[in-house]
This record gives C-alpha cells, structure tokens and sequence, in this order.
C-alpha cells in the first residue's frame, strides 16, 4: 500500500462559528468564513412554515412575488395636486387626527406624538393653546386613526387634522391614489415632537401660504413623474431618507418657472421657506412609496412585505394581500449620531411611516451610495453592508433606483418575509431621533432594526392563510 501523501499548502473553509476561522488565519494559512446559522434560529414553529412556503407553496408564492415585484418596479407615481387633507382622506371631517403607524390609544402615545397632537388641534382652531389641547385630547372628543389606513403616510411624529395640506400623488396603472402632507422642514416643527408657538405657526404658514401656491403651480407646471426626481438624486448621494438635499432641489428647478409666474402677495415668503426646506422632498417620495405599495398590496398570496410603520409605541409590518398589522415593541434607533450634549437618554422610540421607502428601494436600500448614511454608520464601506444585508432577504433588484458606487447595481427591492425569518435579518430603516420628554425635537439621528417578532407572526399567519387555501 502506498503511504498517504498530506499536502504541503492547506486553505480552509470554514462554515458557521468564526472562531474556527480566526484560528487559521492567525496561523498566516488562507481561509474563507461562510456565514452559515441554523435557519430561524432554530424556532420549530417557524421552521415548518418556512418549509411548506419554501417547498410545497413555493411555485404560487414566487410567482405573487414576481407580480409584487413589477409593480414596485415599475409603477409611476405622479403628483397631480395639493389640497386639504378633508378633501382627499375619505371620513376624515369633524375632529379627527391621523397619525403614524399603527393604531393607538392616547394613552399609549409617546410625549413626541402627544406634543405633534397638541400642536394639531391647536392649528386646527379646536383649542385655544396647547393647554386646553391636551384637555381636549384627554376627553375623547378627538378621534385618533393611522394615516395608513386611509390610504396615506406620515413622517414621523407628524399629526394631521382636516385642514392640513397634502401632496396628492396618482398611479394610473393600479388606479390607486395616495397622500402625504407637506414637508414642515427642519427647527421648531411639530413633526419632530414640537408643540411650540413657533411649531403651530409653521402649521398655519403652511395651510394658509405655502399650499396655495404650491397648487396654483401643480396647475401651471402639469403632473410631477416623482420617482424620477428620486432616481437621480439616489445617482447624486441621497437615499431619499434621511438626505434628500438633491432630489429637493430638482423638484424646486422644475417648479420654479411656475413659481416665478405667480402673483401670489406671499409668494417671497413661501419661496424663502422652500429653498431652506431640504427635507421638502421627503414626504412627497413617501406618498410616491405608499401608492407603489398600494398597488403592490391588492396582489394575493405573496410573502412581500408592503407596509412597515411605527407609532412610537409599537413597529407594524403587513404584507401583501392582507390589511392585518402585525406588531411588536418600537425599537430604539442604533448607529446614532447626535446633536452636542445629546445622547442615549434622551432618545424616543423610533416613529413615522417613513420606513415605506425602504420597502421600494430607497433608504437603507439606497445606503451604500450616500455619504451622508455613511456619516451615521462609519463610512460608505458600513453603509455598502446595510444595502448587502437587505439584498439578502429581497427578491429582487430596482431598475429604477441604481447605484454609482457598485457599478450602477440595482437598489434591493420587495422584502420578502421568508428571507427575513429564514435568515434573520431585518430591514434597517435610515431614520432620525426625537427627544422623548422635554419637547426639544431633533436630537439626532441614526438606523432603526426593525423587530424580527412581527416578520415572524405575518409568516406564521401566511402560512395559516395559505393552508385554509389549499
């Protein structure tokens, strides 16, 4: 027999515990770590969903995902109008107040929500300040409802009433239409959990000043393709999150000439408070987001998600096909970035519907070619691995949204659930933080892990529904 002969050079792969990994290469040998975990970390329960929507249902489902997908893809929402929200949000007259994510008792409210709500009813000419606004709130009189429900979004502690303004965005292909309000911009604002003079004044400007002008120029200017703004300003360093300086100053471009045309007495005052706006755009690609994923949502039986949204309080996710929330705790926000003496303290629980983006492609989807995530995250190099991460549990590519920095790679798109428990991994949402107690506002910014625990009951309840099916 002849003897065996080992080999001189010997290279490593190393599947599951890095420990094993660090070992060789500490002794200079050449080794490749694959990142291997036990599906669902192991949960039975989940397991068996995941291997009836994975094996048996997998054929239906993949094909839902696919017409999920063309539709996020490809759908182009467009601004058509601004108008007051009683006129677009159906049911919404008499003393009614439509907030982020899912649905909440006032007493559940975070002091960010509860100050947006005062600064609502106030603006809204129900109470006289924000004391007798909080009295109002506390008697029930005020009826609180999600935005989402109603066919609309928004940003985070924002609060809307009847005469608030919003963007009004159509998809002719699905025939769905949605809303956003206006961007408040940045500084002493409701949104940001303000309910200051100065925050209820801006509330007014923008109801008494800026929308009128806004929509006379829509009227002049024609329909707005929305998406197309985004796509460039993505090819420009925005994520459409938690930057979107270029994709504002493309939509201020086009709209200026029309601006410029009108004899509006207070059109020096609304142009004043457009060009400091950079958030202006933000709002807008929210409804643009929430009428792709409207569209997305009337397909059955798919396993996308097509709504992540938070409260405050609590993170709702639903997929496609189904209006049920699933619900877990809000998370904190991770990776912060905070304004001078600010600090984990002093941060809220993440809220606002903006999380819609990240489910079209925008957002952390987009991270990996904006500077300014990388700022929050320790660079482009950590901001590429938040779009990997996301890319792992999506279907697909964007051919809408591509990116610079990979060589013009489509953004991931359409969150499916499956990947999500299979793999464990979670959307991340580029998001800003809020001060939970003093009314301060923005106190900084950073990522949000959205909770696994809901992604797991929407699995477990898809795998429910689609068995009754079968």
């Amino acid at each position: 027999m002849n003897p065996i002969a080992l080999p001189d050079e010997v290279s490593v792969v190393n599947v599951g515990l890095p420990l094993f990994a660090d070992a060789v290469a500490a002794q200079g040998r050449p080794v490749v770590q694959v990142d291997w975990r036990i599906p669902a970390g192991g949960d039975p329960v989940a397991l068996d969903a995941l291997r009836r929507l994975s094996g048996p249902l997998t054929g239906p489902i993949d094909e839902a995902n696919a017409e999920v997908l063309r539709r996020l893809d490809t759908g182009v929402p467009t601004l058509t109008d601004v108008r007051p929200a009683s006129e677009v949000v159906p049911g919404l007259q008499g003393r009614v107040l439509l907030h982020a994510g899912p649905a909440m008792e006032l007493a559940d409210a975070g002091d960010p929500l509860r100050r947006s709500m005062r600064a609502a009813v106030v603006a809204e000419g129900w109470a006289a300040d924000v004391e007798a606004a909080d009295a109002l709130l506390a008697s029930g009189s005020v009826a609180l409802r999600p935005a989402n429900e109603s066919g609309g979004v928004v940003p985070m502690a924002t609060v809307m009433g009847p005469t608030t303004p919003v963007w009004v965005v159509e998809l002719a292909a699905g025939g769905v239409a949605s809303w956003a309000p206006l961007g408040q911009g940045s500084g002493d604002v409701a949104w940001f959990g303000r309910d200051t003079p100065g925050a209820i004044d801006r509330l007014v400007l923008l109801r008494e000043a800026v929308a009128p002008l806004l929509a006379e120029t829509l009227r002049h200017s024609g329909p707005v393709e929305v998406l197309a703004f985004a796509a460039q300003g993505v090819a420009m360093g925005d994520d459409v999150h938690v930057r979107t300086q270029a994709s504002t100053n493309l939509l201020i471009k086009h709209l200026l000439p029309s601006l410029m045309a009108s004899a509006d007495p207070r059109r020096v005052e609304v142009g004043r408070y457009l060009s400091s706006n950079h958030l202006l755009f933000l709002t807008l690609a929210m409804a643009a987001a929430r009428a792709l994923t409207g569209w997305a949502g009337q397909v059955e039986g798919s396993s996308v998600v097509t709504t992540m949204a938070r409260n405050g309080t609590e993170f709702g996710t639903r997929l496609s096909g189904n209006d049920e929330w699933f619900l877990a705790p809000a998370p904190m926000v991770g990776n912060a970035l905070y304004h001078p003496g600010r600090g984990d303290d002093d941060a809220a629980p993440d809220i606002g519907d903006s999380a819609v983006l990240e489910l079209i492609g925008l957002g952390g989807a987009a991270a990996a070619g904006s500077p300014a995530v990388g700022q929050l995250v320790g660079g482009l190099a950590a901001a590429g691995e938040l779009t990997a991460e996301l890319e792992r549990i999506c279907v697909g590519r964007s051919s809408r949204f591509t990116l610079p920095t990979l060589g013009g790679r489509g953004t991931p798109l359409a969150v499916d659930v499956r990947r999500v428990v299979e793999h464990g991994i979670t959307p991340k949402v580029t998001t800003g933080i809020l001060d939970n107690r003093q009314g301060t506002g923005q106190v900084g910014a950073g990522v949000a892990a959205a909770p696994l625990a809901c992604f797991r009951d929407a699995l477990l309840d898809l795998d429910a529904r689609l068995a009754r099916g079968r």
